[in-house]
């Protein structure tokens, strides 16, 4: 079974790498276009996806400061989703008031 497990670990890093690189913007690949990278890593099957891994793009500095999120965001820390929860119930809250006034005005009526 050992001797299996050096074969799984190219093919893992092959995978990994193509994907990654499928992945990437096209703004961020460096050195070749993205095409080029995808031959690389295809045909050289360990030397193309480490050299991807090290040269095919950019990657963020190790702390070098906070990086500018760009990812998705969970909804309770996100502070536009938050407010937005809040202009809603207040939107709720009047249609409701409107209502019960609505409701009001036309028993009244009904009485008459």
């Amino acid at each position: 079974m050992l001797r299996y497990l050096p074969f799984l670990l190219i093919i893992a890093l092959t995978i990994y790498a193509f994907i990654d690189c499928l992945n990437t913007p096209e703004e961020e690949v460096k050195h070749l276009p993205k095409v080029v990278w995808v031959i690389i890593i295809l045909l050289f099957s360990i030397v193309g996806p480490v050299v991807w891994l090290f040269a095919g793009r950019q990657r963020s500095t190790v702390g070098g400061g906070r990086a500018r999120r760009t990812q998705w965001v969970a909804p309770d820390d996100n502070p536009e989703f938050l407010r937005s929860l809040g202009e809603e119930r207040d939107k709720n809250k009047d249609r409701d008031k409107d209502r019960d006034t609505n409701r009001d005005t036309n028993r009244d009526t009904d009485k008459d």
